[in-house]
């Protein structure tokens, strides 16, 4: 069965078809977080690593344009809707947290939060909707999209290479090692954000932050 799945992944990835998926995963993770994009750029990494197909170099391109693309489709629909959809999260809920993280980052941080969101689960798509439904400038937002697309694909698929380099022998271990780094690294996020959030003093009254729609 092992034999069976790696000959399939092999195949998979030595198809020039893995660079349409990876952007097309990439850019639907931008607006719709179900989609597995970072495990199928994990694993393109480790088999870049231990097979050569598909092209490390290509990953990153492929999957740092999907992320891009992504991002300013939540944007858009930021812009339109956006806004009313945000303001149905429901109190408690992890996705009202995201949004009021988002909004209160946005407000801190500017345009520099959309770098840090990518490694933050659930993050991402609240700060893109929000710096689209305040009509944050598309030609900073665009800035700092590209940014955060090119970390998250080096990022990514380098995680991924390690673990190919790791177990060039048998890459789907590879694949479980990769996928477990970024989720580390996820963890680690997710702690260093937790403390820094409990030491930040709270106000009395904590309303949410205003932000002003600009848009040049």
């Amino acid at each position: 069965m092992a034999d069976a799945l790696l000959h399939f992944a092999e195949e998979l990835m030595s198809s020039w078809w893995i660079y349409l998926a990876l952007w097309g995963f990439a850019t639907l993770d931008g607006f719709f977080p179900a989609i597995p994009s970072e495990t199928l750029v994990v694993t393109a990494g480790v088999f870049a690593a231990a097979t050569g197909s598909p092209n490390l170099f290509a990953v990153i391109a492929v999957a740092a344009l999907g992320a891009f693309v992504g991002d300013h489709i939540s944007y858009f629909l930021g812009r339109g809707a956006g806004g009313r959809l945000l303001d149905r999260a429901k109190p408690g809920t992890k996705r009202h947290a995201a949004i009021t993280w988002s909004r209160t980052s946005l407000a801190e941080r500017g345009g520099l939060v959309l770098i840090v969101a990518r490694y933050i689960p659930g993050g991402r798509t609240a700060v893109t909707l929000t710096m689209g439904s305040v009509r944050y400038p598309l030609r900073h937002y665009s800035l700092y999209a590209a940014l955060a697309a090119l970390s998250w694909g080096l990022y990514c698929t380098l995680v991924g290479y390690l673990g190919g380099k790791a177990f060039e022998d048998n890459p789907l271990k590879g694949v479980l090692l990769g996928i477990a780094l970024a989720l580390a690294v996820t963890l680690v996020v997710e702690l260093v954000r937790h403390q820094l959030k409990k030491r930040k003093p709270q106000p009395d009254v904590d309303p949410e932050p205003e932000l002003v729609s600009v848009d040049r």
